[in-house]
């Protein structure tokens, strides 16, 4: 779809003042403006056509224009970039944080940025590794192993055995563990094998596969995170007139998996992954905006930056801010990461 530069024009000043305003745009308005150089009749004629094309609508007769998705997408697509770079400074304060309280830290400062719902999904379990293993003896027939993976993150879990554990036993298996296992990623099937040698005993064999869970249910276990905030921010006044679809969302983010496979799709896209109103597979999103941003180590994304939003939303600073974000926790991962 080509238009003229005056149609982009109106389109855009359509787009800027509906997502002030929260109200339809009129041709005197616009003809006002000291860039429009023609009258309200002239106007009204463009407007008619964007209208023709599905770019705006005209929810009442004698109202003006709002933004359709479609109007949206254009503006998106061909006139953000045509327009003055918007680069958008964020502070996360991530340094020496764990990446659990770096991904909560990232999650706040969007929702406040944005004054929109920021959800931050956490690297996979499985793409980490284990960086370091403890068995600690609790009381004789109790013992507890530790698992510290690459990012920081901590594991315990605590095993009860029928008689005492030889503490010799224990702080053998403290060494072996980590032989075995130190750098290997937290995969249920790398880690078995690494547990299952030939050349130990009988005893060594069993203690061993008595603690197995520990190491080979992590990743079965542990939900991939999802980290959220501003949730209010879209029933606030004037977010939305459809709060039965507000409520479908909050319903969606209290499930988790479906709006993690919604971010899981981004994960592959190169740019700024941005999905308007229907555009989303969700029907609690499609009428609101997805604006979505990579981060991770040069070598694979490990999770996404995102905004959601109403589709009136300030585009270019969303998109700057997501971008920014996500440069930030791309840097932060970078410097933690042992793999």
């Amino acid at each position: 779809m080509m238009l003229s530069p005056r149609q982009e024009l109106l389109l855009r000043k359509v787009v800027d003042g509906f997502s002030a305003t929260g109200q339809p745009v009129g041709s005197k308005a616009l003809a006002g403006e000291p860039d429009v150089a023609c009258g309200p009749s002239t106007v009204r004629n463009e407007l008619a056509v964007l209208e023709e094309q599905g770019l705006l609508a005209h929810p009442h007769t004698s109202a003006g224009r709002v933004p359709t998705d479609s109007g949206y997408r254009y503006f998106v697509d061909k006139l953000l970039p045509a327009g003055p770079v918007q680069r958008r400074t964020v502070e996360l304060s991530l340094v020496r944080r764990e990446v659990d309280d770096a991904m909560r830290v990232a999650t706040e400062t969007l929702s406040q940025l944005t004054n929109l719902l920021a959800i931050v999904s956490a690297p996979p379990i499985r793409e980490t590794t284990v960086r370091h293993v403890e068995v600690l003896l609790l009381q004789p027939q109790v013992l507890m192993v530790v698992v510290i993976t690459s990012t920081g993150g901590v594991s315990k879990r605590v095993f009860t055995f029928e008689r005492a554990i030889d503490p010799g036993l224990a702080g053998w298996a403290v060494s072996y563990l980590n032989e075995q296992l130190a750098g290997r990623p937290l995969g249920a099937r790398t880690l078995r094998s690494r547990l299952a040698d030939p050349a130990l005993s009988a005893t060594e064999q069993a203690f061993l596969d008595g603690l197995s869970p520990a190491f080979t249910e992590l990743e079965a276990t542990a939900e991939s995170t999802l980290y959220v905030d501003g949730a209010h921010r879209l029933f606030s006044e004037g977010r939305s007139a459809d709060l039965h679809q507000l409520h479908e969302l909050m319903e969606v983010i209290e499930r988790r998996a479906a709006l993690l496979g919604a971010l899981q799709r981004a994960l592959g896209a190169r740019e700024v992954y941005v999905r308007i109103g229907a555009e989303n597979d969700l029907p609690a999103l499609r009428s609101m905006s997805l604006v979505a941003a990579n981060y991770g180590l040069a070598s694979r994304n490990l999770g996404t930056v995102s905004i959601i939003g109403p589709t009136s939303m300030d585009y270019g600073a969303v998109i700057g801010t997501v971008r920014a974000a996500a440069g930030e926790l791309s840097r932060f991962i970078d410097d933690v990461w042992d793999a």
